[in-house]
């Protein structure tokens, strides 16, 4: 009678170890894999709050984000008036000076109004920036409307440049139906400007809307 091939003790051991060991490995794999894609999502996600963040804050005004508008109010000026204070920043590794031309005046709610910021590049380098900005108080945002902004866009300045800059807005009437405003007296308007790393390959020109046109 023919004998069935027999495995030693030694050699049984040595491919159950075998095994364990490969399924170690795969487990460690799919955790790598799973960890590995946590990360990235988490990353991608990151990314996509960016816009989505500035989005809802132009929306809604958070965090005292100010408005875009085409045009001024239907409603026209109202009685009450708001000094508007303005603030001027540079953030370090731009070589700006910027400073607001009047850091205040009394407007009527619903008056459209043109200020000034001069910029002066006072590098020996073409150099570019980018403005952000805010007003306070913050629940102010939603109603503070601009029309013109040098923050819309990136501005780049020649060796010792200096340009005037507009800024075209007006508080929207509507906040006189927002109770609780009723005691504002002041909105302060801040910019800062941070540097652009690499400037677009054309430099921005100053343009039409950046020429004195006095209130709209």
């Amino acid at each position: 009678m023919d004998q069935k091939p027999t495995i030693s003790r030694d050699e049984s051991r040595r491919a159950t170890k075998g095994r364990g060991l490969f399924n170690g490995l795969g487990r460690d794999a799919l955790v790598a894999s799973i960890c590995g894609g946590v990360v990235a999502l988490m990353v991608g996600a990151s990314y996509a709050a960016v816009p989505f963040y500035n989005w809802f804050c132009r929306a809604t005004g958070f965090n005292g984000t100010t408005q875009v508008a085409t045009s001024a109010p239907t409603a026209g000026p109202i009685a009450r008036k708001i000094a508007v204070r303005f603030d001027s920043n540079v953030a370090p590794g731009l070589p700006w000076k910027f400073e607001p031309e009047q850091t205040e005046i009394e407007v009527n709610v619903g008056q459209v109004t043109t200020v000034y910021y001069t910029v002066t590049n006072q590098a020996a380098r073409t150099t570019a920036g980018q403005a952000a900005y805010n007003v306070a108080p913050l629940t102010v945002g939603s109603y503070f409307q601009k029309i013109n902004c040098f923050c819309f866009t990136e501005q780049t300045m020649a060796p010792g440049e200096k340009r005037e800059m507009p800024v075209v807005f007006y508080v929207d009437p509507s906040i006189i139906d927002d109770h609780d405003n009723d005691g504002l007296g002041t909105i302060t308007l801040s910019y800062t400007f941070y540097p652009v790393r690499e400037p677009a390959v054309k430099p921005l020109a100053s343009g039409e809307d950046d020429k004195r046109k006095g209130n709209l």
